[in-house]
């Protein structure tokens, strides 16, 4: 990949640049409780994107996506925001670091990823902070890496409307190989853990059915969490996102709320309490802890919050019939993948089984993805 980059830099501008890259990512387990303020458990996957960039002396953008097969020329101005979706992405990281005073100089740039669409695995991110990083570092801007994943989440926010998170980006930006990040939302406090489990394997299966998470759903389901965490603020002043709230709390206003509102908040309660339950889990080296909350957390996603879709349920009660240690939905839902922690001895037949009910179902094989942590946004 990095060699194709390179030749079709050559191509459209003469010399090469210099190249970087950022991370898809995994999330283990707190699946929507980022913009609740509550704690995720994400990772950096060895799946991402990269870019070769190099300043041209003027104040125009002119970037390649090798994906697309095409090409955008923009300013640096807010009425020069591109045609392209994928465009917004890059023009959005520019716009966000000079808002917050970083230069920006024009560049060329040509990239490219590896991180599947449309899997849950944030190829988004991971695009928003390989520039980021980038942009930072070539301008001399001296941008701190929480900063850089801020840049991230507000393009999402302003230029590609999608109310998200910050994990995603968390996760593409301060991501390190074999250890998975808890990151509470609310403080931006984080800790690592080492995460090479012996005798178990991560492994994603991709349904192919693809979301789209700019779609009202996402946004909707944010709403909810936030007229929920609303209505208890007024008898507890003290809570500023739903994940202060203890679940006696959210009984107190079961009637002042829809029931709609009221199942989103049960379920995001429960997964901020899941996500320390599997780090203690961790810790002590009990997989079958951290699997059962991971079977705790489908439920959740797929019956109160309702993210979840025929085949993806297909995929996780194979994972429970067939005793692997723990499967569910991973990402914003809708499609996408399950994540699955499963035992050395049973990948083999899990992943036979898998392949050929799921095609027998719905008429397609999954996709397989093999989970190796990795680095987050560098400098190749």
């Amino acid at each position: 990949m990095k060699q194709k980059i390179h030749a079709k830099f050559v191509e459209l501008f003469g010399e090469g640049g210099q190249q970087y890259a950022s991370a898809g990512r995994i999330n283990l387990i707190g699946e929507h409780t980022d913009y609740n303020g509550g704690y995720v458990f994400p990772g950096a996957i060895d799946c991402g994107i990269v870019a070769e960039i190099k300043p041209n002396g003027t104040s125009k953008v002119r970037a390649y996506s090798l994906d697309y097969g095409e090409a955008a020329e923009f300013g640096l101005e807010e009425a020069d925001k591109p045609a392209q979706a994928w465009a917004c992405y890059v023009f959005g990281v520019c716009r966000e670091t000079i808002k917050r005073g970083g230069k920006v100089a024009g560049f060329d740039t040509v990239f490219a990823g590896d991180v599947p669409l449309g899997a849950g695995l944030s190829s988004s991110a991971a695009l928003e902070s390989t520039f980021a990083f980038a942009i930072n570092e070539i301008n001399g801007n001296g941008i701190d890496k929480f900063e850089l994943a801020r840049i991230g989440q507000s393009t999402e926010h302003n230029y590609c409307g999608v109310m998200c998170g910050i994990m995603d980006q968390f996760a593409s930006i301060f991501g390190k190989q074999d250890s998975l990040i808890r990151l509470n939302c609310k403080t931006m406090e984080y800790k690592y853990f080492p995460f090479k489990p012996e005798g178990y394997r991560l492994v994603l299966i991709d349904s192919c059915v693809k979301h789209e998470l700019a779609s009202s759903a996402y946004n909707k389901r944010r709403a909810s969490c936030e007229n929920a965490a609303a209505a208890i603020a007024k008898r507890h002043p003290e809570v500023e996102f739903l994940s202060d709230a203890k679940r006696l709390w959210l009984d107190e206003v079961r009637e002042e709320i829809p029931e709609e509102d009221f199942l989103r908040a049960e379920y995001v309660i429960g997964e901020v309490q899941r996500v320390l339950d599997v780090c203690d889990a961790l810790e002590r080296g009990d997989y079958e802890t951290v699997g059962e909350m991971m079977y705790q957390t489908h439920f959740g996603l797929s019956r109160l919050y309702e993210v979840s879709c025929e085949e993806l349920d297909f995929l996780n009660k194979l994972a429970r019939k067939m005793e692997v240690t723990g499967s569910r939905v991973m990402g914003g839902g809708f499609g996408g993948c399950t994540i699955n922690l499963v035992k050395d001895e049973l990948y083999e037949p899990f992943i036979a089984a898998a392949k050929k009910q799921f095609a027998e179902k719905f008429g397609h094989e999954p996709k397989i993805y093999d989970v190796v942590i990795s680095d987050g946004a560098r400098k190749l």
